[in-house]
C-alpha cells in the first residue's frame, strides 16, 4: 500500500474492536460528570494561532515545537488545538458564559494535536477528556475535582495503580520572585546543567525543575524551593487544599519540581502518575490558572481545570487486566434463522424482543448459511446464547435456545414467552 494511503504516523484508527472498551470508558466520565453538575461543551478542533500563543506562551515547547499550524486560504495561521483550556476559554470569552462572576462547571472531549516523536502512551493526535471551572475560588473547588477523579479511578478499578501528585506555583508575583532566585543558583552551576536545560534557563526557567537529565537532577537537589517563596495566600490555598483531600481519605505526596508545562498555571497544580506504563506516566494533569482569562482579554476571572489522556487511561485498564467482561463481548444473544420464511419470522420477532428489551444486544445472521456456518459466526460473535428458527420451529411457533457460554441444555421457548425468558438469562443474570 503506498504511503499516502496508511494513517500519517502517531495519527491512530480506532478499530471496531478498541471502540466498545472506549466506549465504557468515555460513558463512565460522562455519567460521573453529570452527578458533579458539569455541563459539557464542544469546540472546533481548529483555533487562531495566536490564542495559543498568548495563552500557553511563546517559549515553551509546545508553541515552538509542537503544534501543527498552517496558513489558510485567507492568509490566516490557524493551528490544529494542542490542548483544551485555551479554546475553552476562547468560547467562555465569545459567548459571555462568565459575565457578572457567574460560575461555570464545564467539560469537553475530543482529539489534541501535538507533533512529537510517537512511542507508546504518546501520539501526534491524542484524545483528553478536560475540565474546566470559572468564577470559584477557594480550595474547596480544587479538591472537588481531585475527589472526582479518585472517584473515578475506584469506578475504573485502578486506585491502586495511580498516585497524586501536588505542588503549588504561588501567584505570578511570588513565582516572579522564585525564578530570579532559582535563575542565580542554576547559573552558578551552568557547567552541569545538560543542553537543554540551559536553554530553558534563559527562556523557562521553571521547565528545568522538571527535567529527566540525572546530571541535572542533582544540582537540583539544593535549588531554592518553591515553598520557600510562596505568598501568604498561596499558602493558605495550598493548606486548605491539603486539608480537604485528608478529610476525603485521599493520598498524595508533595512534588516540588512539579511545575507542568504551560505557562498560564498558579497555585495549585497536580498530576496523577502511574509506573505501570513506562516513561509515560502522567494520566491526568491540571490546576489553577487564575489570571488567564484577564490574560486573554477578559475580566479578571479565577479558572481551575484538568485534562485526562484517554489513550493512557485505555492502557491502563488494559496493562493491569481491569477491563469489565461485558465490555469484550458485543452481543448478548445471536439469532440464527434458516429458511426464507424463518428469516422473514426472526426479522419480526427480534424486533419485537427490542421494543420490550430496549438494552438487550441481539444480532440477527445477516445472510443465508448452513447450520454450521451459522453457529460459527454465533460462536465468534461472543453472544452469550443462540436462537435457532427454522421451518420445524416456526411451526410450532417456539425458537431454540441454546446456552453457548456455559451449562445448560438447548430447550425450545414460546415466541410470545421468549421476551421474559431473555431479561431472566440476559438482562439480569
Amino acid at each position: 500500500m503506498s504511503k499516502s494511503l496508511q494513517a500519517i504516523r502517531g495519527m491512530n484508527d480506532i478499530l471496531p474492536e478498541q471502540t466498545p472498551l472506549w466506549r465504557y470508558f468515555e460513558g463512565t466520565v460522562a455519567r460521573l460528570l453529570d452527578n458533579y453538575g458539569y455541563k459539557q461543551i464542544r469546540m472546533p478542533i481548529v483555533e487562531f494561532t495566536e490564542l495559543f500563543k498568548r495563552s500557553i506562551g511563546e517559549v515553551t515547547d509546545i508553541v515552538e515545537k509542537e503544534m501543527y499550524t498552517f496558513e489558510d486560504r485567507n492568509g490566516d495561521s490557524l493551528t490544529l488545538r494542542p490542548e483544551g483550556t485555551a479554546a475553552c476559554v476562547r468560547a467562555v470569552l465569545e459567548h459571555g458564559l462568565t459575565g457578572a462572576g457567574q460560575p461555570q462547571k464545564l467539560w469537553y472531549i475530543g482529539p489534541m494535536f501535538r507533533h512529537e516523536r510517537p512511542q507508546k502512551g504518546r501520539y501526534r493526535q491524542f484524545h483528553q477528556i478536560g475540565l474546566e471551572v470559572f468564577n470559584i475560588d477557594g480550595p474547596d473547588i480544587d479538591a472537588e475535582l481531585i475527589v472526582l477523579t479518585w472517584r473515578l479511578w475506584g469506578l475504573l478499578g485502578i486506585r491502586d495503580a495511580v498516585k497524586l501528585e501536588l505542588n503549588s506555583l504561588g501567584t505570578s508575583e511570588s513565582r516572579g520572585r522564585y525564578k530570579v532566585a532559582l535563575v542565580e543558583y542554576l547559573s552558578a552551576h551552568l557547567d552541569k546543567l545538560d543542553e537543554d536545560s540551559q536553554r530553558r534557563l534563559k527562556t523557562n526557567p521553571l521547565r528545568v525543575l522538571d527535567t529527566k537529565n540525572a546530571d541535572t537532577q542533582a544540582v537540583l537537589l539544593n535549588a531554592p524551593k518553591m515553598a520557600d517563596y510562596l505568598d501568604d495566600e498561596s499558602r493558605i490555598h495550598f493548606e486548605g487544599l491539603k486539608a480537604r483531600l485528608d478529610a476525603a481519605g485521599i493520598p498524595f505526596v508533595i512534588n516540588t519540581k512539579l511545575v507542568r508545562g504551560l505557562d498560564y498555571y498558579s497555585k495549585t497544580v497536580f498530576e496523577w502518575v502511574t509506573d505501570k506504563l513506562g516513561a509515560q506516566g502522567t494520566v491526568c494533569a491540571g490546576g489553577r490558572y487564575d489570571g488567564l482569562v484577564e490574560q486573554m482579554g477578559g475580566k479578571p476571572t479565577t479558572g481551575v481545570g484538568f485534562a485526562m489522556g484517554i489513550e493512557r487511561l485505555i492502557l491502563l485498564l488494559e496493562t493491569l487486566e481491569r477491563v469489565p467482561e461485558e465490555i469484550s463481548r458485543q452481543v448478548d444473544v445471536y439469532l440464527c434463522a434458516f429458511g426464507e420464511a424463518a428469516e422473514l419470522a426472526a426479522l419480526a420477532l427480534s424486533e419485537k424482543v427490542r421494543d420490550q428489551l430496549p438494552n438487550l444486544r441481539l444480532q440477527v445472521n445477516a445472510g443465508a448459511g448452513s447450520f454450521k456456518s451459522q453457529f460459527k459466526k454465533a460462536d465468534k460473535s461472543g453472544a452469550l446464547y443462540a436462537l435457532i428458527l427454522g421451518d420445524d420451529e416456526l411451526a410450532q411457533q417456539v425458537i431454540g435456545f441454546k446456552p453457548l457460554r456455559g451449562q445448560g441444555e438447548q430447550q425450545n421457548i414460546a415466541f410470545d414467552a421468549l421476551a421474559a425468558h431473555l431479561a431472566t438469562c440476559v438482562v439480569q443474570g
